[in-house]
């Protein structure tokens, strides 16, 4: 329990509207897209680095925990308070310090939400490609720690690509700046790199100087759609054998239409599967790319294949897709979301895999995600209170991770690993390479006070927010 000097300190640090101790603020901060809770016992919003760093090195001398946190839309709990301790938002923290529009770069803080960043760039004819399904929520720290991908994914790459350089403060408490504001740049280890994707145990970002590109001149949507979820699996493939880069290249199968349908009533068709197909640079080559790929899906028994006419059927083409992870639970009140990777050329395998283990199980197994980059979200639906299906559905997570891995592919494309896919990593990670990981953790934070808990494996047990109530949490 933090002393009552401590909570005096933190709110000498932030200011006293700054910090929080109250139950009902701390509820807010205890949960996240998985849908577990482990309540803080403090939330303060800091305003910069300076007060950051002065609450981790009180952290470090009364050994208390300190967890980064965004907008908390992470499905894997890496921003979940598993140790009690102290959340740090970035809420206030949400500048755009700087475009340089001559250089191609941007200065922001961690709190800049993601689609506010896009829309500010977008003005001054720039592109921020990284689109996470959560980017009207989700921040540009959290994207960071994450290393958040999203639909372009497939033709501009993840967040780590716009990362030229971050300032973050250290567990110890030190203030750092990584990486360069420059178009090249390879002076010692690469740091930035390392900080990306490190889902907040090595450091808590401050500042992030991002890359920008041109917007494209013209994008195209096209809405293919399929009576066999093979063909549209294999239609992934050949798209992208045909050496065309779509901008986005989505999957839906059957469960998901039917859910986002009764959900967002956007006239999605009765199918097996939908692909959700955009090109995009100069317009004349955007609209070349967008009707060789009809014709690639027509080929392969697609029997509609439309290119969107207007901004309104590209809106709802995409409100459906962005839908589909709200729109699951009417299908079951409880869902497992990973988000397995495999090459490109194994989706079909991938894709016919998760039909065995459904039938075999007895499960409903919704696929969906970014079938371009072969990237697929793999969602066990269930309902808890039914003992036996959720102890299946919690089994079968192991045997989705063991079909990714057997078709060449990890565990984890864009979700990271928090404290979920913690007891998995062995799956993929030798002993030497987490003992590795282990420790480069300790190094940087030798009292491991800073999100303890994620990644590696020996989490406390798993609580839902349903199970617990307000009364027996506090």
């Amino acid at each position: 329990m933090l002393s009552e000097p401590v909570k005096n300190e933190l709110k000498r640090i932030v200011g006293e509207k700054n910090a929080s101790f109250a139950k009902e603020d701390l509820l807010c901060y205890s949960y996240d897209a998985t849908n577990t809770l482990y309540p803080p016992e403090a939330v303060v919003f800091p305003g910069g680095p300076e007060e950051i760093s002065l609450i981790v090195k009180m952290a470090n001398s009364e050994r208390f925990p300190v967890i980064p946190r965004g907008a908390g839309t992470g499905f894997t709990g890496g921003s979940l308070p598993v140790e009690g301790g102290v959340v740090i938002s970035t809420e206030r923290m949400k500048r755009v310090i700087e475009i340089d529009a001559e250089n191609l770069t941007a200065l922001v803080e961690p709190g800049v939400v993601t689609w506010e960043f896009q829309q500010e760039v977008e003005r001054l004819g720039l592109f921020y490609p990284p689109d996470p399904s959560s980017l009207k929520f989700s921040t540009i720290g959290g994207n960071i720690a994450e290393c958040a991908g999203g639909p372009r994914a497939v033709k501009y790459g993840v967040t780590r690509d716009y990362v030229l350089g971050l300032e973050a403060v250290l567990p110890t408490g030190g203030i750092i700046q990584t990486g360069v504001r420059t178009a090249k740049g390879v002076v010692g280890y690469d740091l930035t790199r390392l900080l990306v994707g490190s889902e907040g145990t090595l450091g808590i970002i401050t500042r992030a100087r991002l890359r920008l590109l041109p917007l494209p001149e013209e994008t195209k949507t096209l809405l293919a759609v399929f009576n066999d979820l093979k063909d549209a699996a294999a239609t992934v493939s050949q798209i992208i054998r045909s050496r065309i880069i779509p901008s986005t290249l989505e999957l839906m199968d059957s469960t998901s239409i039917r859910c986002v349908e009764e959900y967002a009533m956007v006239g999605l068709p009765n199918a097996e599967a939908i692909l959700l197909i955009e090109t995009d640079g100069p317009r004349e080559s955007a609209l070349r790319d967008a009707q060789a790929v009809r014709e690639i899906c027509i080929g392969n028994n697609a029997f509609r294949a439309d290119i969107a006419s207007g901004k309104k059927e590209v809106k709802d083409i995409w409100q459906a897709r962005r839908a589909i992870s709200a729109a699951l639970f009417r299908a079951k009140p409880n869902k497992i979301n990973e988000d397995v990777v495999v090459p490109r050329s194994r989706i079909t395998e991938l894709i016919l895999g998760l039909q065995e283990i459904a039938r075999r199980r007895g499960l409903l197994i919704a696929s969906f995600g970014h079938a371009g980059d072969g990237n697929i979200h793999a969602n066990i639906m269930y309902d808890r209170k039914d003992p036996a299906e959720a102890m299946n559905a919690e089994e079968a997570v192991a045997e989705v991770f063991d079909l990714a891995l057997r078709l060449d592919g990890t565990i984890s494309g864009e979700h990271g690993i928090g404290v979920t896919k913690a007891p998995y990593l062995g799956m993929e990670l030798s002993p030497q390479a987490v003992e590795l990981m282990k420790g480069i953790k300790k190094t940087f934070d030798p009292n491991g006070i800073l999100n303890p808990g994620k990644i590696f494996p020996g989490r406390k047990g798993r609580r839902t927010v349903e199970e617990e109530t307000y009364a027996g949490v506090f």
